[in-house]
């Protein structure tokens, strides 16, 4: 059964009492799955990533992963895209980190069983990864919700300002960006290059640099609305394992 996500689930995922968490087995960073209890006792399961458990990289700074994962889910709203689950940065069990509604999920599906019957969905994640530059989408990154739509998590390898595109979307390879989602895209430009609450948020969640080559990125999709073939990137297109 879904979860009825209420509309004060910020709230919840920031003031929220973490009352146990358990160590997630996967993956390079450590990731936690976490209960966050609200004031009636309401509880809600959460995706808690502390800044201190990531691994270090070569290509991006230590300790800003969880940043990432935050502002994707701020340009995703942005754009009023709600496919990222609401998401937050704030002090748990082991320091500042982030924290991720979890969203109750059918655990076999992932993008090669949705590919036919999610087209628009997908395209639309395929599009916010060309504008956030996203290093590292992998299949298993999307999820079917028990709500029936398709969630985009695992956000911390983007935004980088050097192309770093790697994903396993290209089926829409030469295919027209739709028409609504380029309006989607000129507005949230419009946003980031005006004294925004949006530009203000990211300002502490990114440099400089790559603020800017958010921008170029807009820019350059705009002008040229069509989704790439991996044969343009000139390097390494998809992310390993796929899944």
């Amino acid at each position: 059964m879904p979860i009825e996500i209420p509309e004060n689930i910020l709230d919840i995922l920031r003031m929220g009492d973490i009352t146990s968490e358990a160590l997630i087995p996967i993956g390079s960073n450590y990731t936690f799955l976490v209960n966050i209890k609200t004031e009636n006792g309401s509880e809600f399961r959460a995706i808690y990533k502390p800044r201190i458990g990531e691994a270090p990289l070569r290509d991006f700074p230590n300790g800003t992963l969880c940043l990432r994962e935050y502002a994707a889910f701020v340009i995703a709203n942005g754009l009023g895209w709600n496919f990222v689950p609401a998401t937050v940065i704030r002090e748990g069990p082991y320091g500042i980190g982030s924290i991720q509604l979890f969203i109750e999920h059918f655990r076999r599906e992932h993008y090669f069983t949705l590919l036919e019957k999610y087209d628009p969905a997908l395209k639309q994640i395929c599009l916010f990864d060309l504008l956030i530059n996203n290093a590292d989408r992998k299949g298993g990154h999307l999820l079917l919700g028990t709500d029936n739509l398709v969630w985009g998590i695992d956000h911390g390898l983007t935004f980088h300002s050097v192309p770093k595109l790697r994903t396993v979307i290209w089926d829409f390879a030469e295919d027209f960006f739709p028409d609504e989602l380029i309006i989607d895209m000129e507005d949230l430009l419009m946003g980031l290059e005006s004294a925004s609450d949006l530009l203000h948020e990211l300002k502490d969640l990114l440099t400089p640099m790559e603020i800017q080559a958010l921008r170029s990125r807009i820019h350059y999709l705009l002008a040229n609305p069509r989704f790439p073939n991996p044969y343009q990137l000139g390097g390494r297109a998809f992310p390993w394992p796929l899944l």
